[in-house]
């Protein structure tokens, strides 16, 4: 392989070209028994068949899932983008978690402190 042809590529080939004819023949057909074997042939077809009976709602449902898709995105990207201030290294994570633990673990103490009876011995 040249330079040229890493850099250029080769030219497309044609379906009809004799050349390439055998091995487009092949390929398609390999496709075929892929798409037959996983059952996608039957689920085109269905849906084929779905478009063509209600073509308002099968384009209904198609936009609305690319714009259900795109209002996701814009809801993610307002939340990331929000919290992009409230920003954390996760030695500063794990920090602020252990002074929560023993923030906690003095308040028990504590109570259990006041909690006691007090007994003159």
């Amino acid at each position: 392989m040249g330079w040229k042809k890493l850099v250029f590529g080769e030219k497309m080939p044609d379906k009809n070209d004799p050349k390439y004819r055998e091995r487009y023949e092949k390929e398609v057909g390999f496709g075929r028994k892929v798409a037959r074997f996983l059952g996608i042939d039957k689920a085109a077809a269905a849906t084929q068949s779905f478009a063509n009976r209600w073509p308002k709602v099968f384009l209904c449902v198609v936009f609305g899932i690319v714009i259900l898709c795109f209002c996701l995105n814009v809801w993610r990207l307002s939340q990331v983008a929000r919290s992009a201030n409230d920003y954390q290294t996760a030695v500063e994570q794990q920090e602020k978690q252990y002074r929560n633990k023993r923030q906690s673990q003095l308040m028990k103490h504590n109570n259990d402190i006041e909690n006691e009876p007090i007994t003159e011995d």
